[in-house]
């Protein structure tokens, strides 16, 4: 189209299907993203370690990868959410996904997605303990 044209009727009507498409791709996106978003939690399957580890192990792991995890990507009000999503019961974690706009492409929470497609990916360890775990006593 030149400089100062108006557009053609043909022109116009191309735009306007383009809009349209658009518009049902975005709307379709959004109701898969609302789908979801509502998935329901599940607790983690069982799994276990390389080798046992304590308790105080665990802890320290679990806190490296908190601590780095925002330098990896995404918002840290996600991250945040996120982790306290994963230190408490499911009920509670389903509300606060819920309430943060968290998209759960795994039920156990190890595949995220905010609102604005940013991925987050938690390893197992911070989600649930392994069978492995060194009790106490």
């Amino acid at each position: 189209m030149g400089a100062g044209r108006e557009p053609g009727r043909a022109e116009a009507t191309w735009r306007g299907m383009a809009a349209w498409a658009h518009w049902c791709t975005q709307s379709r996106a959004w109701a898969t993203t609302e789908q979801e978003n509502s998935k329901k939690l599940k607790k983690p399957k069982a799994w276990k370690h390389t080798q046992p580890i304590t308790p105080a192990q665990l802890k320290q792991m679990r806190d490296e990868f908190w601590d780095t995890a925002p330098h990896y990507g995404g918002q840290k009000e996600i991250w945040d959410a996120l982790r306290v999503a994963a230190e408490s019961d499911l009920a509670l974690a389903q509300t606060i996904v819920d309430s943060a706009g968290i998209i759960i492409s795994n039920p156990n929470m190890t595949l995220c997605y905010d609102e604005r497609g940013a991925k987050y990916e938690l390893p197992k360890y911070v989600l649930s303990e392994p069978a492995n775990l060194i009790r106490d006593g």
